[in-house]
């Protein structure tokens, strides 16, 4: 059998958020990145690629690479990783990042983390892997310069072109044009802002926009909200504040884990510290600047909370001015604009990238890309990190740029890179969901139920037997069904004819009649309510 390079992607592809790639040399499997993507419906609030095919061949998975720690990066870790059992690689950053999440899984003595120096090499098995310095939102974001004996990949990670970082190293375009003129098998590339033409920007923009704001409204007090994971972000408020004189007061348990990390890596220097919000006598001084989690809308963050006048200690004024340094993810829109209306009601100034520039993706754009491909001159490009469209838009693109091969390989699509290029096969994939601390398919019977009980409501039924020959009783409550024209009594009345029916002729166990019943309710329903309700149906068989 000959010697063979593959590449599986089973979270990340065809949609954003829960990355995670395998790389197969032969038998033995290299995972980068494990992510999770946030949810707000069905009580569900994390969602995570269902890693099984991998699981199955544990043995032979040689380890994990972390390429950033962004959580749609790192964030499934805690939950996946007992499955995996493998040693993880990351640079230090990423690393602390991990082992706190690690520590609060109760994790951190179980697992083997190796740190590699920025712009380090690793022997990963079969696998040589070296450590690129690139771009991104957040300190030591690296792309992969993954080797086997039948070639090279390039695996991006998140990144931009950013002139100006202000927070991290720059990215190595000296060694992206050496890797380039070496020779490249594949390169596997983040799409999420394909449709964009121009370069996002620079953190320095963002900065200035942000000093600009913050002068601005000298005299009200100021809110910041952005993901806590977008250090550069952190830092860049963290200046604004310093040098308009502002003490930043910090509201989040996740801002306070990446502001910690920043500072131990020495990349907060000469900024103040923030205040935690319990430290703050007076939160109605004007004078502090308050930096929130919830720019998302999330239910359970700190702006969501002050706004629904749950958060001890602190409310919303009027005048009081909300400044989102963020983009908005998709899917979140909906409850992004309940959060702003809400705050809008109260009073509050809404500042957003449509009057400033506040945000700037980390994410490359079109002209990003084509230097990318430049640089790079990869013989394959296989996109990921972005919807199907997007994924098939930069497909596209490459192709432009003198790529010779363009594959689009959604989850499960196992792709063979050398000797040959072409799709192998499709192999099962699926999301997982975090539920109280369990870990459990989305298409559990849970999950199911939930959802019609959001959608077609609930119907209980109990029904008392004599000795399996008499009804003599029936009791039927409902819950989310309109009774209008007494749909109750009449189904109450249909259930009760059609079992005593079914009691004179075939009724012959508790079972029995317990499966007829909740046929009966459901075709009662259907046809009295219009709706298709869950049917809980319990029966006593009086002897």
């Amino acid at each position: 059998m000959s010697d063979t390079f593959r590449f599986l992607p089973l979270g990340g592809a065809a949609e954003i958020g829960m990355n995670l790639n395998l790389y197969a040399y032969n038998d033995a499997w290299l995972m980068v990145d494990l992510g999770v993507s946030f949810n707000d419906n069905l009580g569900i609030d994390v969602i995570m690629p269902n890693p099984q095919y991998i699981v199955e061949r544990r043995a032979q998975l040689c380890g994990l690479v972390l390429t950033h720690a962004h959580e749609d990066h790192i964030g499934a870790v805690p939950y996946l990783w007992p499955q995996l059992q493998c040693p993880i690689y990351a640079t230090p950053f990423t690393a602390h990042i991990l082992r706190g999440k690690l520590e609060d899984a109760g994790l951190i003595d179980q697992v083997t983390i190796h740190e590699v120096p920025l712009s380090g090499t690793v022997n990963i098995g079969p696998f040589k892997v070296e450590m690129i310095s690139l771009t991104h939102s957040i300190p030591e974001p690296n792309g992969l310069l993954i080797e086997t004996p039948l070639g090279r990949v390039f695996h991006t990670g998140d990144w931009k072109i950013d002139p100006t970082p202000l927070v991290g190293e720059d990215m190595d375009v000296e060694k992206l044009k050496a890797i380039g003129k070496q020779g490249v098998l594949a390169m596997v590339c983040d799409s999420t802002n394909i449709y964009q033409e121009k370069t996002a920007g620079s953190e320095k923009d963002v900065r200035d926009a942000l000093m600009d704001v913050v002068e601005k409204y000298k005299d009200h007090r100021i809110f910041v909200t952005c993901f806590a994971s977008n250090v550069a972000r952190l830092h860049s408020i963290a200046t604004v504040a310093k040098a308009l004189g502002r003490p930043v007061v910090r509201m989040g348990r996740s801002i306070k884990r990446y502001e910690e990390a920043a500072r131990q890596h020495g990349y907060m220097k000469g900024l103040p510290p923030f205040l935690d919000i319990r430290d703050v006598d007076n939160t109605n001084d004007k004078n502090y600047l308050f930096i929130t989690t919830g720019s998302q809308g999330e239910g359970r963050a700190a702006l969501k909370r002050i706004a629904d006048d749950q958060y001890p200690g602190i409310a919303f004024a009027e005048d009081d001015v909300v400044i989102f340094s963020s983009r908005v993810i998709p899917g979140n829109e909906k409850r992004i604009g309940f959060l702003k209306n809400s705050l809008i009601r109260k009073g509050v100034h809404l500042i957003t990238q449509h009057a400033y520039d506040i945000h700037v993706s980390g994410h490359p754009s079109r002209s990003d890309l084509r230097q990318m491909y430049d640089w790079i001159k990869p013989k394959i490009a296989i996109p990921v990190h972005g919807e199907l469209r997007h994924m098939i838009e930069h497909g596209k693109l490459a192709r432009q740029c003198g790529v010779e091969e363009i594959v689009i390989a959604e989850n499960g699509t196992l792709v063979e890179m050398a000797p040959e290029i072409h799709v192998i096969d499709e192999v099962p994939t699926g999301r997982l969901a975090l539920e109280g601390g369990n870990v459990i398919r989305m298409d559990h019977t849970a999950i199911r139920e939930r959802g019609k009980l959001s959608n077609e409501g609930v119907v209980s039924v109990s029904v008392v037997l004599e000795d399996l020959l008499d009804v003599v009783d029936i009791q039927l409550e409902a819950r989310g069904i309109v009774n209008t024209d007494n749909v109750f009594g009449l189904a109450h009345e249909a259930i009760k004819q059609n079992l005593e029916v079914y009691m004179d002729k075939e009724a012959e166990t508790v079972e029995g009649v317990r499966e007829f019943v909740q046929g009966c309710v459901r075709r009662v329903f259907r046809k009295i309510a219009g709706k298709r309700p869950l049917v809980m149906v319990h029966v006593v068989n009086m002897s």
